[in-house]
């Protein structure tokens, strides 16, 4: 199977962020990139890696208990 790249703009709107989002995360070598000439490609594999590493799953709530005096 191939890997997919992307262009800054299409991990933008993928993410729902404007266009400096991803280049910031390029600039400080936060999520894997490819240079291709002039141009920029992530790889949709390490966007995956990245959202999934940056999720953060919900606290269940405490199950109050009674306490008899």
């Amino acid at each position: 199977m191939r890997e997919k790249y992307l262009s800054v703009p299409e991990v933008a709107e993928l993410l729902g962020t404007t266009e400096r989002f991803p280049r910031r995360l390029i600039a400080e070598r936060r999520i894997t990139f490819v240079k291709v000439g002039r141009h920029v490609r992530i790889p949709e594999s390490a966007l995956t890696a990245f959202i999934e590493a940056h999720t953060v799953e919900p606290i269940r709530p405490r199950r109050r208990s009674r306490r008899v005096a």
